[in-house]
């Protein structure tokens, strides 16, 4: 083989690593010093909709959140996630984002603010859950790139770990559950079909208003249950008698 062809494939490799182009996860490509990256610091936020189903799955797996995120703590393996997921979209919405203080975890809600503490060296952060999974057997939380390096974690890529979850006003409990069954723009859609839900169902129906920038987003939704089970049941109902159970969520 020629050197010039050897130059040019040696130069197209490169530029292949620059556009991220690669499939194998790690570090981003220049190194970053986060030793002095701020925690993050626990809001009250709303729990996301569509983030929190209390029940789901992934590649045939169900997962199920927790009831409540008062007095959590588990210990187990974590490990990162880093280059080749970033600016995808996260679980709640938001971009991945290597740099900021964030997990991802299969059970709870998001967002969730919780302690993350490095039982292999003692170091500590405080990240905000805003992204699912692993979804790998026998791990119980991702973190961020800049997360994982701050708790010394990188070059192994895993860690034993202790999680406590810190609570907000929003960050106590989950113990409400609905039925969603349509999402509309026009609130007197949402109306009409609240409406003839009732006249067949002795559940209680409503509508749940999410504004937005430029309008607002009405739900209809059957409930509140105080239970999975409960909501399963009606879920299962409705599902033979050949209607839309819609979906479960939490609130």
């Amino acid at each position: 083989m020629k050197i010039g062809t050897i130059v040019k494939m040696l130069l197209l490799c490169c530029w292949l690593a620059i556009l991220g182009t690669t499939y194998a996860d790690g570090p981003p490509l220049i190194d970053h010093d986060v030793s002095n990256l701020a925690d993050a610091v626990p809001k009250a936020t709303p729990y996301n909709d569509y983030a929190n189903q209390p029940i789901y799955q992934v590649n045939g797996q169900t997962y199920t959140l927790i009831p409540s995120t008062h007095g959590y703590t588990q210990t187990g393996i974590a490990s990162w996630y880093g280059q080749q997921f970033a600016e995808r979209m996260t679980a709640s919405g938001e971009p991945y984002d290597m740099f900021a203080m964030t997990a991802a975890s299969k059970e709870l809600p998001i967002p969730t603010f919780v302690t993350v503490t490095n039982l292999e060296n003692g170091r500590s952060i405080r990240v905000k859950v805003n992204d699912r999974g692993p979804f790998h057997e026998g791990r119980i939380m991702d973190l961020s790139y800049a997360a994982a390096k701050r708790l010394g974690m990188l070059q192994k890529g895993t860690a034993h770990v202790r999680i406590t979850a810190l609570d907000t006003p929003y960050n106590a409990a989950l113990t409400s559950y609905y039925l969603q069954i349509a999402t509309f723009r026009n609130l007197d859609n949402a109306t009409h079909l609240a409406e003839m839900l009732k006249t067949v169902l002795a559940t209680p129906v409503g509508i749940k208003s999410t504004p937005t920038q430029y309008n607002a987003f009405y739900r209809v939704r059957i409930g509140p249950f105080l239970s999975i089970a409960e909501a399963q049941n009606l879920y299962k109902k409705l599902s033979l008698a050949g209607l839309n159970p819609g979906v479960l969520v939490a609130a």
